[in-house]
């Protein structure tokens, strides 16, 4: 993924708290808490794109949508598509 040089400082942060947001969800859904839920999936939908992660935003929003509906299934699969994401996603820096 090749994202913007300017934002070389801050992307590892960034994703180190998405890999934080993993284990809130996976909390949260444990606890039928769908609030947390929403705002966390709000929150990646608006920050993703800024920072050069689209993927994250779009997981993001469908985690927002999810909890309105309280569709475990699809918030279990998201959260885990994030994960795998996170675990798998190679940052490289435009030059």
């Amino acid at each position: 993924m090749a994202i913007d040089p300017d934002l070389e400082d801050i992307v590892p942060g960034f994703l180190e708290n998405r890999r934080h947001d993993v284990i809130a969800l996976q909390a949260a859904i444990h606890s039928d808490d769908f609030k947390t839920i929403r705002i966390l999936g709000h929150r990646m939908k608006g920050d993703g794109g800024g920072y050069g992660f689209e993927t994250i935003s779009t997981i993001g929003a469908a985690l927002e949508q999810a909890a309105a509906r309280q569709d475990h299934p699809s918030i279990k699969r998201l959260t885990a598509e994030l994960e795998k994401f996170l675990g798998t996603v190679k940052v490289v820096y435009r030059r």
